[in-house]
């Protein structure tokens, strides 16, 4: 185990926990994980892959095992409520930049067993204990200590050589090192619901979404179990709303009629498997590493989901810091600097452009000023129209100039 006696710590085994475990393991390290659940969360939320995260996950052996449920999304598109198609993007235009000229949706519930079973198979140095709470840390110059209960309740302590902090928005890691979590939480909240009409026969793309003032909406489709898939369609509900009375089928009914308005959908009713409502904040943690601590995923940021852009950054975060951390394991590097590097390449671009991006996209589709509505649509369709610019346009949406620039950063 070189210069560590102890293991590395990571606590939360969604995404960006279990990526970092598999990518450290897959190296030899040893990985100590904390779930505090009896066993991999059902999350409904996130599902959309940017060609960066393929890429990244391509060399762990999780790529090709996605592609097998997974659905590919080469075009999006951005519709007016009333109008219908503004601008479709091809992302097949970033052919030459990417061997996934493509969106590949995927639900996250369906990606952690496939990171989960990588671990198992191919890297034994992981261990992962689920029914495992995390309750209190605390960093020093030669480690960490974690207090957990284990699945019997009892507290327990272990140490680690470093702690990574992979637990969520409410993060008792970044609690415990007092690290401010910055930003702001959107006043309405969003309800997603899905349906197994396909849209898509009525030329909505797999990824699109919905421009007005009153009901904008985002819409993409995810395998589900099977043919014909699920459509999941989000849209805000105000402040003041009554979670219970929006869930309710009959108002769910009546809202995507609403949204789907001048679609001619030639039904009665949608066939809905199932809704939920979630609070969407837009917040980054002052800092992304301690002396011997890191926070990465939702513990380190959140964002509203237009442009599926946070778990993709979460992965991108996880990948970041194996690369970092195998080096100090096995190379004895010198980890200040590293631990500031992942600091210094995570942190800006996640404020530059998962923030920005995703709080435009949403200020875009809920646009009330009619000037200002139709001159950023038309500029859109002026993008789309244009493949140079739809490219350069492709390429930021699609994550890969963040990651690049990222990387950049030395």
């Amino acid at each position: 185990m070189g210069r560590y006696r102890d293991p590395v710590v990571i606590v939360g085994a969604g995404p960006t926990g279990l990526t970092l475990a598999l990518s450290l393991g897959l190296a030899a390290v040893p990985v100590l994980l904390f779930e505090a659940e009896p066993a991999l969360a059902h999350d409904l939320r996130a599902g959309s892959y940017h060609p960066p995260t393929l890429e990244m996950l391509e060399p762990l052996g999780v790529t090709e095992r996605m592609h097998v449920t997974g659905i590919k999304v080469p075009q999006w598109q951005i519709r007016d409520r009333v109008e219908g198609v503004v601008a479709e993007f091809d992302l097949g235009l970033l052919k030459d930049e990417t061997p996934y000229p493509y969106r590949l949706h995927l639900e996250q519930h369906r990606l952690t067993p496939i990171l989960l079973d990588r671990i198992r198979e191919s890297a034994p140095s992981v261990e992962v204990r689920f029914g495992c709470a995390v309750r209190r840390v605390a960093e020093d110059e030669d480690g960490a200590t974690v207090w957990f209960t284990d699945a019997a309740g009892t507290l327990q302590e272990c140490r680690a050589s470093w702690l990574f902090a992979a637990d969520g928005a409410r993060s008792v890691v970044r609690r415990d090192l007092g690290i401010a979590f910055e930003g702001f939480t959107w006043p309405e909240r969003f309800l997603v619901a899905s349906t197994t009409y396909d849209l898509g026969r009525h030329g909505i793309t797999g990824a699109g979404y919905i421009a007005d003032p009153e009901h904008w909406a985002a819409v993409f489709k995810v395998p589900d179990v099977g043919p014909p898939g699920l459509w999941r369609i989000a849209y805000a509900i105000p402040p003041e709303a009554d979670e219970a009375v929006e869930l309710e089928d009959a108002n769910i009914q009546a809202k995507l009629f609403t949204i789907f308005e001048h679609v001619p959908l030639g039904i009665e009713r949608f066939e809905l498997k199932y809704a939920s409502v979630y609070r969407v904040h837009q917040r980054v943690a002052a800092r992304f590493v301690g002396r011997r601590t890191m926070l990465g995923g939702d513990a380190a940021h959140i964002n509203n989901p237009l442009g599926g852009m946070g778990l993709n950054g979460s992965i991108h975060d996880a990948v970041n810091i194996a690369e970092k951390l195998v080096r100090i394991w096995h190379d004895g590097a010198d980890p200040a600097p590293l631990l500031d590097l992942y600091d210094r390449q995570r942190r800006p671009i996640n404020i530059k452009a998962v923030q920005a991006m995703s709080i435009r996209n949403k200020r875009l589709l809920e646009e009330r000023d009619p000037k200002v509505r139709a001159e950023r649509l038309q500029e859109l369709r002026d993008i789309a129209a244009d493949p140079a610019r739809a490219k350069a346009y492709l390429m930021n949406t699609s994550m890969i100039n963040s990651v690049r620039e990222a990387a950049a950063i030395q």
